[in-house]
């Protein structure tokens, strides 16, 4: 089935895993490091994202909720409706907090500073 710009609705992690992500002024700000699935909803909790580094040093990761995500084809790459500052001031983990144990702390801060409806209620 398509969505109604003509998009699958699925989508393989592995071909999201390492695209580029933008932000609304068209500035390159990371990758999609990873997406992490909640197993027990069979909901996507978030992207990790990964920006502000130099070859892994410095690099910050933030949880954004998917729905916040844009697929933009002329781009290449996802756009995330969110400014600079947002994104600078948005909570920042380590990688292994955001992909150990249950990140239920990190998906749950992630929604609620950006402000988008949990895919769970």
């Amino acid at each position: 089935m398509t969505t109604q710009t003509g998009h699958t609705e699925a989508i393989a992690a592995s071909r999201v895993i390492g695209t580029s992500v933008y932000n609304t002024e068209g500035t390159h700000i990371g990758d999609i490091e990873d997406v992490m699935l909640d197993k027990l909803s069979n909901g996507i909790m978030f992207a990790v994202i990964g920006f502000g580094g130099f070859l892994g040093i410095g690099e910050k990761y933030h949880a954004i909720p998917w729905a916040s995500l844009d697929y933009d084809e002329d781009k290449g790459g996802y756009v995330v409706p969110f400014t600079k500052e947002q994104l600078k001031a948005a909570p920042a983990y380590s990688i292994n907090e955001l992909t150990g144990a249950d990140s239920e702390a990190a998906r749950d801060a992630s929604y609620s500073y950006y402000k988008v409806e949990p895919y769970w209620h």
